[in-house]
């Protein structure tokens, strides 16, 4: 195997450079929100917190390394922020308050409308979906939205664009999203509950010679052994990394699996029962309230790496399989949130609405911190 680290970056800003105009965190006071204000913060640029509370965004932004009094958006919906966009003209909106299906559209547009640019870590079907909708919307207008930027989506996607770069189109792909996240203590929120619930109901998705159909959630599971020795089960889920790998292929056959579906025959068997009871609206917001306010302990990464990993087959029987190495899970969201913004930020984004390395290139995975593994 052959390993390909970090580049160092290769990108040309298209405006000359400058870090101008404001970058605004919506979810600032979150995990990955904080994350990125520290990282962007930290390169000079013009970091502004937007959420509900600004008695939280405050102490987010100490934690962050931001200057005392550094302004804020106070805004308690997607559609007040949208509103806000419209009228302060931000250079650069990034989304990190989830429920990205029906949060990113409104959000987007509003960019759209002033010549903004966008960026999400979305990474369900309906979401991506929904996002990369906007894209002649967005070209017109000169505006790049990212979706899918963070682990899942960049990690699968570039090792399909890097196996299949300078190839024919491929018959088959099957990609694998196996994060090792650190766990955070307190309350699993919103955010996250409502991506859980929404997994359940939305059940699994595959390309079926090019058309997008349903499947079962957990489908064909495998245990991958990775290349550091350590593993993992994986199994089917409908997530954005299925349509990003089906993009930077045009395989007719795809699959995306993840170590978050339910792999043992138990847990397949009940949840698509439990995907039709979450289907009933009220049921859904009962269960996304309650899981929401779940407390959870802290708890330590399961392994070292993270692992995207593909496998590309063609017609004539040639099968190549590749490897993304990269570090803690939600850290590596975050440099890539963050790497996306800045290149943003400094006009190197081409208009239009994509996902991370369909927007900047595969080596985009290496610049976030990432190293290729490849036969």
């Amino acid at each position: 195997m052959s390993e390909t680290g970090r580049t160092g970056g290769t990108f040309e800003a298209t405006d000359g450079g400058s870090p101008d105009g404001e970058v605004w965190i919506v979810g600032a006071t979150g995990r990955v929100g904080r994350g990125v204000a520290a990282r962007l913060a930290a390169r000079g640029l013009r970091v502004v917190p937007v959420g509900r509370s600004r008695e939280r965004m405050s102490a987010a932004g100490a934690e962050a390394g931001l200057p005392a009094g550094v302004r804020m958006v106070v805004a308690d919906s997607a559609e007040r922020i949208a509103d806000e966009v419209v009228r302060e003209r931000p250079r650069v909106v990034v989304n990190t308050m989830g429920a990205y299906a029906a949060t990113a559209p409104v959000i987007a547009r509003a960019c759209v409308s002033v010549g903004g640019h966008y960026v999400d870590q979305a990474n369900d079907v309906i979401a991506v979906q929904g996002l990369l909708a906007l894209h002649d919307e967005a070209a017109r207008a000169g505006s790049t939205l990212v979706t899918g930027a963070g682990f899942g989506v960049l990690a699968t996607e570039a090792v399909v664009a890097k196996l299949c770069e300078e190839r024919p189109v491929p018959h088959r792909v099957r990609v694998d999203s196996v994060a090792s996240v650190a766990v955070e203590a307190g309350a699993l929120g919103v955010a996250l509950a409502t991506g859980i619930v929404d997994t359940l109901t939305s059940g699994g998705r595959r390309y079926d010679n090019g058309r997008l159909v349903a499947s079962r959630l957990g489908a064909d599971p495998r245990r991958l052994v990775f290349p550091d020795g350590t593993s993992a089960k994986s199994a089917g889920v409908a997530s954005g990394e299925l349509l990003a790998a089906r993009a930077a292929s045009d395989a007719p056959f795809v699959t995306a699996a993840s170590s978050l579906a339910p792999t043992s025959p138990l847990l397949r068997a009940v949840v698509p029962l439990l995907g039709r009871l979450l289907s009933v609206p009220a049921l859904r917001r009962l269960a996304v309230d309650r899981l929401g306010r779940v407390t959870v302990k802290a708890a330590a990464r399961p392994r070292e790496h993270s692992w995207g990993h593909a496998v590309v087959e063609w017609a004539d029987g040639t099968r190549r399989e590749g490897w993304l190495r990269a570090g803690e899970g939600m850290a590596f969201t975050t440099g890539v949130t963050a790497t996306v913004t800045d290149l943003l930020v400094r006009g190197a984004g081409r208009p239009g609405a994509w996902t991370p390395a369909a927007a900047f290139g595969h080596d985009l995975a290496t610049t976030a911190g990432g190293t290729f593994v490849l036969d």
